[in-house]
């Protein structure tokens, strides 16, 4: 019994118990990248068919409208592919990287503007779509003039 509460003591000291929570976060962080990348891959097999199917049964005329769509399937493939990249940043240096999120954010928000539909879009909406981008954007920027400016100190 007095061996099982030495090792549980020692499991419990500052860096043992930090090389747990280290393994763990790289576990959980692997599997991330696993589910991810199936996540990809179903995305672009669904992007494919439903290119080949809107290619060839949609009239000409009404081909503008799934433009949206399509553009819509383009850039959920590309937010996937950002977080996959914020994922493996993660793996190699162990930093979330906010260069990379605020980025993988302005994609996202990107989308949305892209396939927004105006007839069922408010005002506040809209407005809040604005507030979203302008708050990213500044935020991009000083995140990039932060990372530009480390190098000379």
């Amino acid at each position: 019994m007095r061996k099982l509460l030495k090792q549980v003591r020692q499991a419990f000291q500052d860096e043992s118990f930090l090389q747990y929570v280290r393994y763990v976060e790289s576990f959980v962080s692997k599997v991330l990248s696993i589910g991810m990348v199936i996540v990809i891959l179903v995305a672009v097999y669904d992007l494919g068919l439903f290119l080949l199917a809107e290619l060839f049964t949609t009239p000409i005329a009404r081909f503008s409208t799934t433009f949206f769509t399509i553009f819509g399937l383009f850039l959920n493939v590309l937010i996937a592919l950002e977080i996959l990249e914020n994922i493996t940043a993660y793996l190699k240096k162990h930093v979330i990287q906010v260069e990379l999120v605020i980025s993988t954010s302005l994609i996202a928000v990107s989308r949305k503007i892209i396939i927004l539909d105006l007839e069922k879009t408010s005002g506040t909406d809209l407005i809040a779509l604005a507030a979203a981008i302008f708050s990213l954007s500044i935020s991009y920027w000083i995140i990039k003039r932060i990372n530009w400016r480390s190098p000379d100190q």
